[in-house]
């Protein structure tokens, strides 16, 4: 992720996010914030980017599987659509 936009990451409280110290230390400027239990709606652009995902890549699907282009045209669909939040342009 390039630095420009590595400034803060929200986690749930899965167990799969133990090593969020080790990203703070290893990424200069990034800091790791937790939501509570049971309030999915604290990550509110994050659930709405995963629902944009599920478009493209069911859930379930095992990311390792798919090809980097195929990933980079999800990417690139993403990034181009246009956002009411930011007066219909793109991010």
């Amino acid at each position: 992720m390039p630095p420009a936009i590595r400034q803060t990451i929200t986690f749930d409280r899965g167990s799969e996010n133990v090593c969020w110290k080790e990203l703070e230390e290893e990424f200069s400027g990034l800091s790791c914030f937790f939501v509570h239990s049971y309030s999915s709606w604290e990550r509110g652009t994050n659930e709405n980017t995963n629902g944009l995902i599920r478009w493209y890549l069911p859930k379930g699907t095992n990311f390792v599987t798919i090809p980097d282009e195929e990933l980079k045209a999800v990417e690139d669909a993403l990034n181009n659509r246009p956002r009411k939040r930011l007066g219909f342009k793109t991010p």
